[in-house]
């Protein structure tokens, strides 16, 4: 057990350093295409914090764990939402954008709610996995194309101020490389620890997910999220919990299903624990509206508490599974 839990912890370090490395490369790129923190936030910072759900659940599904899969993109959707975004808030209020409340954020809750359909049916077959990993890029793609227009450049240029990086694109290509080589390694590494661990304890692959792997494949967004705050860059807090909720529920849940399709549980097949996510959704976007564009600290203790007693829930329904 001992060696388990050494494992987990180097698989859960591997994903939290090769994130990091693959958003800094990622970053350093994206400055030299002149996109504003917001939109970095929301596709090339988001797809590299949320890379680590990616690789976990690409090798879970490659071993038909359906529960692990989806109780580690639940898991952490959630923890996004509610631990992160709480967390920050208590930290740093963070100011979100008027175009954030009329596009991304209804584009996160109409992601969420696109998993339904499938859900319901019980089963996740290739073809769903296609249809969310198109929905994905054209998403990514629109989002970079509005990005690029004359009138958002500017904009870009007044309230961003645009820093050209000083290392060659060389290095973050290397960055990217590293990255991406520390991802897939941990990932099997972590996978194959928690599962062997939970099992020898009597824990369910969907409390493993939702809780072990779910809280350490979301360190990266965290660390980023209070960094960025801290700093003041708002935009790339925010874009990067709303951006990674978007990639999980896509791309994480799409390339799952063309690996092999998913079979989910009773409780992830559209019941509890998918009302749970789409709540915290919910909550996440009204603490926003309410707060006028900003995300206070009392709002932030409210998530927080959100989270507490989804570990709750959690810990009642293992007991009682």
């Amino acid at each position: 057990m001992i060696a388990l839990a050494l494992l987990l912890v180097a698989g859960l370090v591997l994903l939290w350093k090769g994130a990091d490395l693959l958003s800094d490369g990622a970053v350093g790129l994206a400055e030299r295409m002149g996109v504003s923190k917001l939109t970095i936030g929301l596709t090339i910072v988001a797809t590299g914090t949320s890379a680590p759900e990616l690789a976990a659940g690409a090798v879970a599904a490659s071993s038909g764990k359906a529960d692990l899969i989806l109780g580690n993109v639940f898991g952490a959707n959630i923890a996004d939402l509610s631990l992160i975004g709480g967390l920050v808030a208590m930290i740093q209020p963070l100011r979100v954008r008027a175009r954030t409340v009329r596009r991304e954020i209804p584009a996160m809750l109409g992601v969420v709610l696109l998993l339904w359909p499938a859900l319901r049916r019980g089963v996740l077959m290739r073809p769903d996995g296609m249809v969310l990993v198109v929905v994905f890029v054209v998403l990514l793609s629109y989002t970079v194309y509005l990005a690029r227009r004359p009138a958002e450049r500017e904009s870009i240029h007044e309230l961003d101020e645009v820093v050209e990086p000083a290392r060659g694109v060389g290095r973050d290509l290397l960055l990217l490389a590293v990255g991406l080589t520390a991802l897939t390694v941990g990932a099997r590494m972590a996978v194959y620890a928690a599962v062997t661990i939970g099992g020898r304890i009597g824990l369910s692959d969907a409390f493993i997910g939702s809780t072990i792997l779910a809280i350490g494949t979301t360190l990266p967004e965290l660390m980023t999220s209070v960094v960025a705050a801290v700093k003041g860059h708002h935009d790339i807090s925010v874009g990067n919990l709303v951006g990674s909720v978007i990639f999980n529920s896509l791309m994480v849940v799409g390339v799952a299903a063309l690996v092999r399709p998913v079979r989910p549980g009773p409780r992830f097949a559209a019941g509890t624990d998918y009302w749970i996510l789409v709540g915290v959704c919910t909550a996440f976007t009204a603490t926003i509206l309410l707060g006028r564009r900003t995300l206070r600290r009392s709002y932030g203790a409210f998530l927080l508490a959100v989270y507490a007693g989804y570990l709750v829930y959690l810990l009642r329904s293992a007991e009682t599974a």
